[in-house]
């Protein structure tokens, strides 16, 4: 496979060069075509429900907060009260519990749940390589921008809510997943909207509604958890390095080279070689950006109550801020959800491959990403933005102006500071992408079969996009990748309202053997 993948890399060189060096016009009408032909799909995704005369509100951005507000209600604040039972669990406390058997348990599901590739705390690193990335470092400078510093309570806030989503979809992943004869585990949406639903006498829906999330999610992993990470990621790095005067300025194309190979050197392991990698990755890239963000912080400590002051009183009365109370929430709310990405369902592809008896279990455990993603992770981002003003209501920032306007809030602090954050986003970029790959990969698998050769097909067709993304700057094909991802919700949580039931009886059900260990 690693010789494949080299000589379908190095065929593909040539024309890479080509390519780039006639980029313009080439990209130009790459969009053009792309856009008239699908642009209609992500104006149907993110189309807005009017709030008040200058605010809207996507209709996919509703569905996920009314849904995680619902879980929230219906689980009695299990985003709350499980929280440090989740802490435990990723610590090993409960390990003791998850190699008890189990009498009352049928074969079938000691196969299925005493089964798995990673530990939870690898589980745990794999998803969050996926969501914590350039959301939380680009799109928090463009909330700010529209909805000012009040945005990022209502960030928060959001944050806390989608853990309760997380949780179910992580369980149902653990509960419904399959595991081949050689031990290589396949789980995700997919599998719980088919079998799950079928189990409640919805056999067709069912079937329907996983083909559709596995088709999203295949789309989803070339476009938003590949192009765009790897794009984004060089963008960022040439401005670091000089910008126009920079030795990578204008080779997109060998950077998506050097990435493609690493990426494609990782994904060839499966889920264990990618587990083996984010369990070290993330730790150090969240830990790395992490430091830095709190070096500013610590460097300009007399501003944080102030910064403070100002998310709580635009928050709740804003005042310049275009659109107003409902500008600010809608701001917050939207890039939380984009961020930790409770409800899309990707994250259970991650943690069905957990090595556990019990599904719920996993299910607490995931509920401490939209926490460590959105509550600490952009909070400090968006904290750091407003002390050193460098983001202001009403401003105009892109996706790449933001990357860009966070490398300067750390550049007022210490010079080389931005040289941290290119390391750090290369590290995001690289994380998101080999989990992707794999949620892509169980997706493709899903519709295609899981012999090797086809998921051969798909991982060069994944390391070829990877030096696309980097080499153009294709916005078309990027939002409707985006669109795709998003998209994925809608057969997801159709199936997480239905099977909420199950959900509760796996939680009952560990819970229960907790107690009866604990006062053994």
């Amino acid at each position: 496979m690693k010789t494949i993948l080299t000589s379908v890399l190095v065929f593909f060189f040539p024309f890479l060069v080509q390519a780039q060096q006639r980029t313009i016009g080439l990209d130009e009408k790459i969009n053009q075509f792309f856009s008239d032909a699908t642009g209609w799909f992500p104006a149907v995704m993110f189309a807005q429900i009017p709030i008040t005369e200058n605010v809207g509100i996507p209709w996919v951005l509703i569905i996920l907060i009314f849904g995680a507000g619902y879980f929230s209600i219906y689980f009695k604040g299990i985003n709350f009260r499980g929280f440090f039972t989740a802490i435990n669990v990723v610590k090993g406390k409960y390990d003791t519990v998850e190699n008890q058997e189990q009498q009352d348990d049928i074969l079938q599901t000691i196969k299925v749940e005493g089964a798995g590739e990673v530990s939870h705390f690898q589980a745990l690193t794999a998803a969050l390589s996926a969501t914590v990335g350039l959301g939380n470092i680009a799109g928090v400078a463009i909330a700010l921008s529209i909805g000012g510093a009040g945005a990022t309570f209502w960030m928060i806030l959001i944050g806390l809510l989608g853990m309760a989503s997380k949780f179910v979809e992580c369980t149902l992943g653990v509960k419904y997943r399959e595991i081949a004869a050689d031990g290589t585990v396949f789980g995700g949406p997919m599998y719980y909207l088919k079998k799950g639903l079928s189990e409640i006498g919805f056999e067709k829906g069912g079937k329907i509604l996983a083909v559709t999330f596995a088709i999203m999610c295949v789309g989803g992993s070339f476009g938003g958890g590949n192009m765009f990470q790897v794009n984004q990621a060089f963008k960022l790095f040439e401005y670091v390095t000089g910008g126009e005067q920079s030795f990578m300025y204008g080779k997109g194309w060998l950077f998506g080279l050097v990435m493609a190979v690493l990426v494609g050197v990782v994904i060839i392991g499966g889920i264990k070689k990618i587990a083996k990698v984010t369990d070290k990755i993330v730790p150090v890239m969240v830990v790395v950006y992490v430091l830095a963000v709190i070096t500013i912080l610590t460097m300009n400590y007399k501003e944080i109550p102030t910064a403070f002051m100002k998310i709580i009183n635009g928050a709740f009365s804003p005042i310049g801020v275009v659109g107003g109370f409902v500008g600010v929430l809608v701001q917050g709310f939207q890039r939380a959800a984009f961020s930790n990405e409770a409800g899309i369902g990707s994250s259970a592809i991650a943690h069905s491959a957990v090595k556990t008896k019990y599904a719920a279990s996993e299910g607490l455990v995931a509920l401490l990403e939209p926490f460590i993603d959105t509550v600490i992770v952009c909070t400090m981002t968006a904290l750091v933005l407003i002390i050193t003003g460098q983001v202001t209501a009403g401003m105009s920032v892109s996706n790449e102006q933001g990357a860009i306007l966070t490398a300067k809030a750390l550049e007022s602090g210490i010079a080389w500071f931005p040289y941290v954050l290119a390391i750090a986003v290369v590290l995001f970029a690289f994380s998101s992408m080999i989990s992707w790959s794999y949620y892509g990969f169980q997706a493709w698998s899903y519709l295609f079969g899981r012999d090797k050769k086809t998921g051969n097909v798909y991982k060069i067709i994944f390391c070829m996009f990877t030096v696309i993304g980097a080499a153009a700057s294709l916005g078309a094909v990027i939002n409707f990748s985006d669109a795709l991802v998003f998209a994925m919700m809608v057969p997801n949580m159709i199936g997480l309202v239905l099977l909420a039931p199950k959900v509760k009886q796996e939680l009952h059900r560990y819970q229960k053997a907790i107690k009866s260990k604990l006062s053994a």
